[in-house]
This record gives C-alpha cells, structure tokens and sequence, in this order.
C-alpha cells in the first residue's frame, strides 16, 4: 500500500512508474480511463459508453483506490467524482498535482456544487459535469481533452498588452499590473482567445467549439465558471469588469480600451 499522506513518496513512485510506462508508450495505441464513481450503475454506464468508443477503461469507487491506481498503473485521462469515500475528489485531483501528475481530470460534480467546482478548477481539473449528464457527452468530452493532451502545439506568437494585462504565449504566463497572475491551462487558453479576438461577440457555445474543443452541443455552464474565475484573477473590479463583458442574451466580448 502506498502512504498517501507523503507526497514526497507519491512524487517519487509516480515518476518512476512514468518512466516505466513510457516504455510501453509507443506499442499503446488505446487510450486508457480510469473512471473513479462510488455509485457503481453510474461508472458501468460510463464505462459502457467509452468502451463503445474505443476506450480501455477501469472503474474504482473510492478515492485511496483510485489514488493507489493512479500512481501503480497511470491512465491517459481521469474521470473523478468529487464526492467518494476514502478520499473525496477534490483531495485525490490535490495529491495528484502536487506529486507533479499532470494527467487530463474531468470532474463530476452533483448540481449546486458550484464552491467545489471552482476548487477542483482551481487544482487543474480540465473540465467537469454536472449530474446528471448524457454519457454520450461525457465521451465527446473525453475525445477533446484527449486531442488536446496529445501533442497539440502550445499557443504561440507575439506577447500581448491590454491595460495592465501582459499575456506572454510562449511562456503561457500573465501579469497584472507586473505581478504574476496564477491562471489553469483552460483559463490562459480561454483570456488568451479572448484577447486575441477583440471587439468580437461569442456565445458560449462559440467558446465551448473554439477554446474547449467540443464539437457537440452540451452542457456550457463551465463557460460561465472560467469566464467569472478568469475576471476575478484579471480585473481590477471583477463586479465592473472593464475588459470582459458580458453582452447579455449573446454571450462574452473582449473590449481592449475602456469605455468613457
């Protein structure tokens, strides 16, 4: 058994089965999830539905298990329920992150758990849903992050200024009147487009195709989350954003000069 409580331990076992699994990187051509839901009808609906899709799947349903499974046998994406026994969610995606695994996490939440998504957000979760979902989304979700872990380019091109807002592509960093902004990847990508397309209104649906990846139509409340989170980290009065606008009953605008 692995102690759980030493992430010095974790990091140190995790980087070495990294190692290992590298070397059987290059003959895996599956895609391997762990889907890690204490309510078991729920994981073999998910399961069913990814293995429909090509997918290698394991279902664990608690939070030790899964962080013992995570460690020992890696897996190219994650689908963690925030609330299990053992360990909540929210602990496994922490542990995880501080012993530098950086595998892809898609969270499931129960609605009205708006505090916790935002920490699992918060931790580098990649995205979430909320119960009850469509399997058939889920899996649609599952490819995107999956496209996007796999060799996608970074952003590149000219750093950008707007106000006090410096966005360095290359370097994936931001700064707020020179102090260093601690953005997640979805946030940087999403302030990052946003900036880049000045003066231009997105729905959400625009922003879940262009920043996030999806193809299909779902769930875009996670747009809503980013969006508040990256105003709160970016604007000097989120309340009054200066940059980030709303356009009610369309969607989201990025405005490069403040309004007289």
């Amino acid at each position: 058994m692995i102690q759980q409580n030493s992430t010095t331990t974790l990091s140190t076992v995790y980087q070495r089965n990294t190692r290992l699994r590298q070397n059987k990187k290059m003959s895996q051509t599956t895609p391997r999830v762990l889907v890690v839901e204490d309510e078991k009808n729920v994981a073999e609906v998910v399961e069913r539905y990814l293995v429909r899709e090509g997918f290698e799947t394991t279902a664990v349903h608690d939070g030790r298990e899964a962080l013992d499974m995570i460690v020992a046998d890696g897996a190219d994406l994650i689908i963690l329920d925030i609330m299990l026994p053992g360990l909540d969610g929210l602990t496994v995606a922490r542990k995880m992150r501080e012993s530098g695994n950086n595998t892809p996490i898609i969270m499931l939440t129960a609605r009205g758990q708006e505090s916790d998504i935002v920490l699992g957000l918060g931790l580098g979760a990649d995205d979430y849903m909320a119960k009850p979902f469509s399997p058939a989304e889920l899996v649609a979700r599952v490819h995107a992050v999956l496209r996007r872990a796999e060799g996608v380019a970074g952003p590149s091109g000219p750093p950008l200024t707007v106000g006090g807002i410096h966005i360095s592509p290359q370097e994936r960093a931001v700064t707020l009147d020179g102090k260093p902004v601690t953005l997640t990847q979805k946030e940087f990508d999403l302030l990052l487009f946003m900036a880049r397309n000045p003066g231009t209104v997105f729905t959400r649906e625009d922003l879940m195709e262009r920043v996030w990846g999806y193809d299909v139509p779902g769930d875009t409340s996670t747009v809503t989350v980013h969006i508040r989170r990256v105003r709160s980290k970016v604007e000097k009065d989120p309340e009054r954003p200066v940059h980030i606008k709303t356009v009610w009953g369309s969607g989201y605008r990025f405005d490069r000069e403040q309004e007289a």
